[in-house]
């Protein structure tokens, strides 16, 4: 039976993989440089690093499935990356305050025969208006330290959201829809 490498460094990816019984034989986090092209829509961002992602890690693991993912917050045409600091976690917040943004997650799956599947599942999510407390109280914590767009809907930014239109799973880090879907079109073979 094929290995599966996840190409990921994310805790919560592995969680949610666990929920479906999944448990990866590796963990080799890629290392590629993770900047914005020119131009480049937030989309095609989520799926171009998830694809070079699983390629940076499918080289030194020949036979095995390596699965990769990124996910790009996006306001309007605008990729919201992960918030250096709580001035820039606060100014990502503001844009997504009382507005509707989309959460692109890319996906790629290299098969032990090399063949390459990737795709984006696209979730809108509508926050409520955030007031100053709001922020205070979200920016205390560390819970937006390492998150796109500065929040993690699985923690208490869940108060913020006032509706969810697509793969919650996604929003998350990894639609467990697709990414079963495309792990078993490919022959992978584990889990319940």
């Amino acid at each position: 039976m094929s290995k599966l490498i996840l190409a990921s460094a994310s805790p919560r990816r592995l969680e949610l993989l666990a929920q479906i019984g999944i448990v990866p034989d590796q963990v080799v986090p890629a290392d590629i440089d993770e900047t914005p092209h020119a131009d480049e829509s937030p989309r095609r961002l989520a799926l171009r690093l998830a694809e070079e992602k699983a390629r940076a890690v499918a080289g030194d693991h020949a036979g095995s499935f390596v699965l990769a993912a990124d996910t790009v917050v996006a306001c309007g045409r605008r990729a919201l990356g992960k918030a250096s600091d709580t001035t820039e976690a606060r100014k990502f917040l503001s844009l997504l305050s009382g507005r509707r943004h989309r959460v692109y997650g890319g996906l790629c799956v290299i098969a032990p025969d090399g063949t390459i599947r990737s795709r984006v599942i696209e979730t809108h999510v509508i926050f409520r208006r955030l007031g100053d407390d709001d922020f205070a109280r979200y920016l205390s914590h560390d819970e937006w330290q390492g998150k796109a767009g500065a929040y993690a809907i699985q923690g208490y930014a869940a108060v913020f959201v006032k509706s969810i239109t697509g793969s919650y799973s996604n929003v998350v880090g990894l639609s467990l829809c697709e990414v079963d879907g495309m792990l078993r079109g490919l022959g992978f073979k584990q889990g319940m």
